[in-house]
């Protein structure tokens, strides 16, 4: 059993990008990772990994905390709530202002299952 968490927010950001990119078909087919800074360190106060796109426009944001990494979905405030109630499960929720925040590792999956069902809710 693995014991060890992915809890750093530059590396859940990774591996967040990595689901995002790394499928051509459905409807991640159809989103792309672009303006990446490899550069990009966590802090406090969030700083900009890279911006989601789906279909060509921009969707969203993602930032880099030391402990988390969150995806701001801006693009439509109808979008944005319904990736915020497809969030479900430990690791995942959704902050304040509307982010999802992303805690774990293990929690990447899901929350691109809740991006993916607010886009598919669109069409």
């Amino acid at each position: 059993m693995v014991e060890d968490r992915v809890t750093d927010g530059k590396r859940i950001a990774q591996l967040l990008s990595s689901e995002l990119s790394g499928r051509d078909r459905g409807t991640l087919g159809d989103v792309a990772v672009v303006d990446a800074d490899p550069d990009a360190e966590p802090a406090p106060e969030g700083t900009v990994g890279y911006g989601v796109t789906y279909r060509d426009e921009r969707v969203g944001t993602v930032r880099l905390y030391p402990g988390a990494a969150e995806l701001s979905v801006r693009a439509d405030p109808s979008l944005a709530e319904r990736v915020a109630d497809a969030v479900d499960g430990p690791d995942l929720s959704v902050t304040d202002s509307g982010s999802v925040r992303i805690e774990s590792g293990a929690a990447v999956k899901r929350a691109v299952d809740a991006l993916v069902a607010g886009l598919s809710g669109e069409e």
